[in-house]
């Protein structure tokens, strides 16, 4: 009966109202993107461990028995011990230094994935709200053109209007009917991006109007804050360069180290004790090891490729803060004409709503014409239907409208470096 129960409920759980916090999480937690950062943080993280841990003492045993005959080849160990770390060394703390800003550069990395796959979301998420809202118009739309259609079919039939008005009247139904099917692909469509991104079954997200913040009118004037992109770029341009300052003194400077072996050497197996006297099982030997190189022209090469690489990402992350400069002035310059937009679209819906609304009350209360020659006529239901469609398509321009300067809103909200913001504002909603 349970099993029952829950089949039978589960077309109306089927689609749910999700806020855009929570989709959000969702597409955070499901990005490949936001996963790949995250293993290039652990990868930082380890090659930073690798550099700090040269200086730990590691520790192997093992052991080689084996049988020899006539002179021994070999040391008879049948357990061996060794460690060995290294003690001091000029390029390795470049080396950790240079692991430690390329850790940096990672996070940094991490913290973009996850602002530029908050900025698809939204959007999505948005655009998706603001499809069902033109749907709904829509709809309504059509309702009004099928009265609209039955009005002028009555009309034409009674002789007054002619059948070119019925024939205008059925386009105007044909043409909100397509548009509606338009929308229909069109949110199907977002559906199925909300569905990637988040790896919810498609269509069972459906926007929270009310969950989705007041976007901040920021500027190009205000200055920007953390540029994620930008600082891991000359973080990484900063690992690179103590990655090569490191290979220069790696053929410049001496090293130390440290070793010590204890061996536990048997002679049942062999013939040592004829040819070496004062044999001892028990051997033990320490040191430190001193490196200086000559002529190692292996490492000054590796050093050159490692200078090169390092000057490439300091012109990569130069070009980056370039490149982010010429799209803040883009989209300042469009977002002022979209701001403009939006305002002409919302005061063209007001006036398509109060000519409406006097429409409605002519209707009702007679414009107040008296009956004569040149008095303007009374309007009727066919001047209703086509207010009404007439104020739910301005309706749809303003959210079309409202949609392309919510969109550059969030757009230079991310390239002013003002995503943690919205996030924050986002989340405490």
């Amino acid at each position: 009966m349970l099993i029952v129960a829950v089949f039978a409920a589960a077309p109306a759980l089927a689609s749910a109202q999700v806020s855009l916090a929570s989709v959000v999480d969702f597409a955070q937690r499901n990005s490949s993107t936001v996963k790949l950062a995250e293993a290039d943080v652990r990868k930082a993280q380890a090659a930073l461990d690798q550099t700090r841990d040269a200086f730990i003492p590691n520790f192997a045993i093992g052991s080689t028995i084996g049988y020899s005959y006539g002179f021994p080849t070999g040391q008879p160990s049948v357990g061996s011990a060794t460690m060995q770390s290294l003690v001091f060394s000029y390029s390795q703390r470049e080396y950790m230094k240079a692991a430690r800003a390329g850790l940096d550069a990672a996070n940094l990395r991490l913290k973009d994935a996850r602002e530029e796959v908050a900025l698809d979301a939204s959007n999505t998420y948005i655009e998706l709200d603001t499809v069902h809202r033109e749907l709904d118009a829509t709809r309504q739309q059509e309702s009004f053109a099928a009265d609209l259609v039955k009005i002028e079919q009555q009309r034409v039939d009674a002789g007054v209007d002619s059948a070119l008005d019925l024939l205008q009247a059925r386009l105007t139904a044909a043409e909100l009917k397509l548009k509606r099917l338009h929308l229909e692909t069109r949110s199907a469509t977002l559906a199925k991006q909300i569905a990637a991104l988040t790896a919810m079954p498609i269509g069972s997200i459906l926007p929270d109007r009310a969950s989705i913040p007041e976007i901040p009118a920021v500027t190009a004037n205000q200055a920007p804050r953390r540029l994620l992109g930008i600082e891991a770029a000359g973080a990484l341009a900063r690992s690179k360069q103590l990655q090569a300052r490191g290979d220069d003194l790696a053929w410049r400077r001496p090293q130390f180290g440290f070793g010590a072996v204890y061996n536990y050497d048997s002679n049942k197996l062999n013939n040592y004790s004829t040819y070496y006297q004062n044999f001892t099982p028990n051997n033990v030997s320490f040191g430190i090891q001193i490196t200086v190189p000559f002529f190692d022209f292996a490492l000054r090469a590796k050093a050159k490729e490692t200078a090169a690489e390092a000057l490439r990402a300091t012109v990569e992350a130069e070009q980056m803060q370039r490149q982010d400069e010429v799209r803040i002035a883009e989209l300042t310059g469009s977002l002022r004409e979209l701001d403009t937009l939006a305002e002409v679209a919302s005061l063209k819906q007001q006036i398509a709503d109060g000519q409406l609304k006097a429409v409605l009350a002519q209707l009702e209360l007679g414009n107040g014409a008296i009956s004569s020659l040149g008095a303007q006529p009374q309007p009727g239901p066919k001047a209703e239907q086509l207010a009404r469609i007439d104020e739910r398509q301005k309706f749809q321009e303003a959210l079309d409208a409202g949609l392309d300067l919510a969109k550059a809103r969030l757009n230079l909200l991310r390239a002013l470096g003002h995503m943690e913001d919205w996030l924050g504002e986002l989340h405490g909603k």
